[in-house]
């Protein structure tokens, strides 16, 4: 079974990061964080890779699938079951 990998980039200092990281870890579904309060013009990397400014910004097998709003919409329709590794 090929493991989906869920990459999230946060600051510490945001509110829906705290929300997303801790809806994922209910469902028990392992991601990677990347902090970027410390990276230089971080929003401008941001945009470039997701094409948004805001954090978090979550991608999903390198496909960017928005913040906590696009996240939590997936895991109400049921979407997020797939990604929840085996072990859990």
């Amino acid at each position: 079974m090929v493991m989906t990998h869920i990459r999230m980039y946060t600051t510490e200092w945001c509110g829906y990061c705290v929300r997303a990281k801790t809806l994922l870890a209910s469902k028990g579904i392992p991601y990677e964080e990347i902090q970027m309060e410390d990276t230089p013009d971080f929003r401008k990397q941001l945009v470039e890779m997701t094409g948004n400014w805001t954090v978090p910004q979550i991608i999903i097998d390198e496909k960017p699938i928005g913040g906590y709003t696009e996240l939590a919409a997936i895991a109400r329709a049921g979407g997020l079951e797939q990604y929840v590794s085996p072990a859990a």
